[in-house]
């Protein structure tokens, strides 16, 4: 990965690299993956971070993840075109649409399936996690949906739909602080945002290219910037319109085990998550889908280990 100093008092950025991995079994479409990675298992409470699209449904058939487990987090699903249609364990029977935040609670145990709907032609997104605090991690199955109006920015405007910026606060409820939203910038614009300088931030960028504190991020690019400064300062300088999803939050502080759709804080945690899969009725049972559910992947015969920030 890239590190930058800025060496002009803004915070410096490190560019964490991309991977392209499958998801959701056998009828998998591909995403790219910036978080977690070797050097960084976290960004705050956010510790997964996949981008996809513009994917043409006709050439890639969308998405189709049948049921599937979670422990131990919170999904947020958020779209930037296309529709998924989610059903899940507690009987929610929902739709992700474009600006709109889903926000699924899968603490003690939940499972969901997502699917691309008939209408969607193109299907461009991102799904992040978070990790659920030691207290929290068992919580009961909850779903929050909230569509944010857009907060007007010189040269740009933001959708905050998780914690505050640019005056805006999300009514959503969260286990830790944390912080979302996407940003867009006309071409040329620059724009200065007050942040909490407790946070710890990423910022993705879906398209256009952004400089932030003299560092270019690419599209598909995630820059990480420590917790200390009070202002983020990004400029567009691409000719087209860059939109970007800043994320954020104070260190987590606690380190973790995710394996498949689980978070734990120990390989037994993970062991179990799966045995009750396999074979339990912890994670109820998604009404609707016409398939079978997931089955879980073989672990691996070391154990799990518990796995945090770098110092």
């Amino acid at each position: 990965m890239d590190y930058v100093e800025t060496g002009t008092g803004q915070p410096s950025v490190e560019v964490l690299p991309v991977r392209d991995v499958p998801l959701g079994g056998p009828r998998s479409m591909t995403v790219r993956r910036t978080l977690p990675q070797r050097g960084r298992t976290l960004i705050g409470a956010w510790c997964f971070v996949d981008h996809y699209g513009p994917d043409d449904v006709a050439d890639t058939g969308g998405m189709d993840v049948a049921p599937h487990p979670h422990t131990g987090l919170q999904t947020v699903s958020w779209l930037f075109t296309g529709e998924i249609e989610h059903r899940d364990s507690l009987g929610v029977h929902a739709y992700v649409r474009p600006g709109e935040l889903n926000l699924m609670t899968g603490g003690h145990g939940i499972s969901h399936s997502e699917v691309s709907t008939p209408a969607t032609t193109v299907l461009h997104g991102v799904q992040l996690w978070v990790a659920l605090p030691g207290q929290h991690r068992h919580a009961p199955r909850d779903f929050q949906h909230h569509a944010p109006t857009a907060v007007p920015l010189p040269g740009g405007e933001a959708r905050v739909f998780l914690g505050t910026l640019a005056g805006d606060t999300s009514p959503v409820s969260t286990f830790t602080p944390l912080l979302g939203a996407e940003l867009t910038l006309r071409p040329g614009a620059t724009v200065t945002l007050a942040v909490d300088p407790a946070f710890e931030h990423g910022l993705l960028v879906d398209r256009g290219t952004l400089d932030v504190s003299g560092t270019t991020l690419a599209p598909a690019d995630l820059g990480y910037l420590a917790p200390g400064a009070a202002e983020l300062t990004l400029t567009n300088t691409a000719s087209t319109d860059a939109v970007a999803v800043l994320i954020g939050g104070p260190p987590f502080g606690e380190e973790i085990v995710m394996w498949w759709n689980f978070i734990g804080r120990t390989d037994a945690d993970i062991r179990q998550a799966r045995e009750d899969w396999e074979h339990g009725d912890r994670f109820g049972e998604v009404q609707g889908y016409p398939g079978e559910r997931l089955p879980a992947p073989e672990l691996p015969n070391v154990p799990l280990k518990p796995r945090g920030n770098r110092s």
